[in-house]
């Protein structure tokens, strides 16, 4: 009698590897307003997906090997929701990862996780310290090359604000002193609001709008009382 083979049991990959997202506050709001802004940033790209504190996958039938990026985009996929992010499903790696600093994860991102985004082929690696406590600069980056990655220059502003120019996402990251890091878009001419900005700023043109059109009401009220007079003067 041939009994059949036993199914294959399926290989789990958790979605979440029991690690907080941040250790500090600092941490989590740049980790948080790179996210939201990002994903506000490219809303109408249904061919981008931005993420953050994701494992990402990448030895097929080995769910111990993974890694989570605090903020990364990748071009070329679908932008829906996802529980993990498998390379050999998906396709293209990350082409920009950003790290957020802290006292027990700076090693790692300039160690392992430096080696490890190169050989994905992360096009762009940058990390960012809130405090300026771990890293040379609070903010740096590198840019692949098939060499490896090479640091690029970090420019300084006259108030002491780093700028890091991005090729990939067509932006710049830059870091004031004494304030949270925030993405400035050349072509806008402004920042990327944070989700508190932005509902602030909806409040405020909402706010506008209400006594524009409550001017306009006076002014043409106005015009209708001054038509009315002169309709009634004697010709």
């Amino acid at each position: 009698m041939i009994r059949p083979e036993p199914a294959a049991v399926p290989i789990h990959y958790p979605s979440a590897d029991g690690q907080p997202m941040a250790e500090n506050d600092a941490q989590r709001d740049a980790i948080m307003y790179g996210i939201g802004a990002l994903t506000r940033h490219f809303r109408d790209r249904r061919d981008v997906y931005v993420s953050g504190d994701l494992l990402i996958y990448y030895q097929e039938g080995n769910p111990r090997v993974s890694i989570a990026p605090d903020v990364f985009v990748v071009f070329g996929v679908e932008d829906r929701r996802r529980l993990n992010y498998k390379l050999w499903v998906e396709g293209p790696a990350p082409a920009f990862v950003l790290e957020v600093a802290s006292p027990s994860t700076w090693r790692d991102d300039v160690g392992w996780k430096r080696s490890v985004y190169a050989r994905l082929g992360v096009r762009e690696y940058w990390q960012y310290d809130p405090d300026g406590e771990h890293l040379p600069a609070r903010l740096q980056g590198e840019r692949l090359t098939p060499s490896g990655y090479v640091r690029q220059p970090v420019a300084t502003a006259t108030d002491g604000t780093l700028a890091l120019s991005s090729e990939t996402l067509g932006l710049e990251l830059r870091a004031a002193p004494g304030r949270e890091m925030r993405f400035w878009d050349p072509a806008a001419g402004h920042h990327l609001r944070s989700h508190h900005e932005e509902a602030e700023g909806r409040v405020r043109e909402a706010a506008a709008r209400v006594e524009e059109a409550a001017a306009r009401r006076a002014a043409e009220a106005r015009v209708a009382e001054l038509e009315a007079l002169l309709r009634g003067r004697p010709g």
